[in-house]
């Protein structure tokens, strides 16, 4: 028996020896790619930030950043550059497909990244931070950009004096010149090139010079989330602030008509809405502050009958609100000017027709229809001995009169008898001594 298993124990070692060269010869190596498009928000921050966590758990080769983004969030810029700063993980930044673009905070992420790769027919630069508060904090974010671009350059061997140039003066060079002047690496086509170019190419990591192995490497694209996905579509700072507007203006079109339930169910999922995509972008409370403001004097106009003074201060609180709803610190964060003043101007002109309407119910003969004695109606609900009734199109409360009369039903035709204050005092239309129904065309709700 131990002469038997010790047989078999020999030949599988022999097995495992002979199959384990074929099959790591079958595993292929594996590539995360991270596709940093449209603006860079926290959304995408995080998306950059999951796929490197993905890879080094997966132990893949290497993380393809690929690039193509006009700019964004100064704050989430600095979060991606973090994230492959700090990777173990080799990380390979390209800009592609051909006609895509690295500007402003894309520059930033192809000048700090480790290998910094374009496709012909790319361009980078434009980084210039785009304030919205006046000549001195523009100039004070502009020397933060401008050493931070220059020390990102000098860590990676790349050219610091373009990159300030492309911060202060916005300056964009093709895929071609960027490698000439050593902005750049080098030039690939398309990733299959790019893999191929690279393979056992060294490459710095947090954890020391990693070589890469990418010889028929496969490649996993890293996507946001659904919920990830919303939000970058909508996390535009004109549509936060027109969510939130629009929300606050329908709860308080809710609050003025009574009964209209669906203008408070709207505006709630709109105001909601603006806060989810508030949350990830740099919010100045003041700012909000100064539009509830603004709609609370519009409501007091409204109840008071001021005819004016709340309206002029509760626009000039809401071109405020709307200006400084942001951060003027955080560059590309602003709410456009010319929408701002353009809402402004169409709620003074709503606030203005509705004095004018006010003006004139204030000026108009009062007019009566009341029910008189005779008139015929329909029982709303129930009378028991008090309900509702609607007589000449509209209900009123009503009550049976006489001794112990009997309940009248939904549906039953009554006559008017009398009032008293705001109540009517019905009978039932009598057919042969029982109550008469309703015309089969009467409305009845219950």
């Amino acid at each position: 028996m131990r002469r038997t298993v010790g047989v078999a124990f020999v030949a599988l070692t022999f097995l495992a020896v002979a199959v384990a060269p074929a099959f790591s010869a079958t595993t292929k190596p594996v590539v995360y790619e991270v596709p940093v498009t449209g603006v860079v928000d926290p959304l995408v921050a995080r998306m950059v930030n999951r796929g490197i966590n993905q890879a080094r758990d997966a132990h893949a080769a290497a993380v393809l950043v690929r690039l193509d983004t006009p700019g964004g969030l100064d704050s989430s810029m600095r979060s991606i550059i973090k994230a492959i700063q700090r990777s173990r993980v080799p990380v390979i930044c390209w800009v592609g497909p051909p006609g895509s673009r690295a500007a402003s905070a894309g520059t930033f992420i192809l000048i700090g990244c480790p290998v910094a790769s374009m496709a012909p027919g790319t361009n980078v630069g434009a980084a210039h931070p785009v304030g919205i508060t006046g000549d001195v904090l523009s100039t004070k974010v502009t020397n933060d950009a401008a050493a931070y671009i220059r020390s990102l350059a000098e860590s990676r061997g790349r050219n610091a004096d373009w990159g300030e140039r492309a911060v202060r003066d916005s300056v964009s060079i093709s895929a071609s010149e960027a490698v000439r002047i050593h902005v750049a690496d080098l030039l690939a086509p398309d990733r299959v090139t790019l893999l191929r170019t690279l393979d056992e190419h060294p490459v710095e990591t947090a954890a020391g010079p990693v070589n890469l192995h990418l010889t028929g490497a496969s490649i996993h694209v890293v996507h946001l989330t659904l919920g990830e996905s919303i939000l970058h579509l909508i996390d535009d700072p004109n549509i936060a602030f027109l969510l939130f507007v629009a929300g606050i203006a329908m709860i308080v079109l809710a609050a003025i008509h009574h009964g209209i339930h669906v203008y408070g169910v709207v505006g709630l999922v709109l105001l909601l809405s603006s806060l989810v995509v508030f949350s990830v972008l740099p919010v100045n409370v003041a700012g909000l502050v100064l539009l509830v403001a603004a709609f609370v004097l519009f409501v007091v106009d409204l109840k008071l009958h001021l005819h004016g003074a709340p309206v002029i201060a509760g626009i000039v609180a809401f071109v405020f609100g709307g200006l400084y709803l942001y951060n003027g610190a955080v560059p590309n964060a602003r709410v456009s000017r010319p929408l701002v003043f353009a809402l402004a101007a169409v709620f003074a002109g709503l606030f203005f027709l509705a004095v004018r309407a006010v003006m004139r119910s204030h000026h108009a003969p009062l007019q009566s229809n009341r029910p008189v004695a005779g008139s015929h109606g329909v029982v709303v609900r129930d009378l028991n001995p008090a309900g509702v009734v609607r007589v000449n199109s509209e209900e009123w409360t009503a009550r049976l009169t006489g001794d112990a009369p009997a309940p009248a039903a939904a549906g039953t035709s009554v006559r008017v008898v009398g009032m008293t204050g705001l109540t009517l005092e019905v009978v039932p239309d009598a057919v042969d001594g029982e109550a008469r129904p309703a015309e089969p065309g009467a409305e009845v709700s219950r």
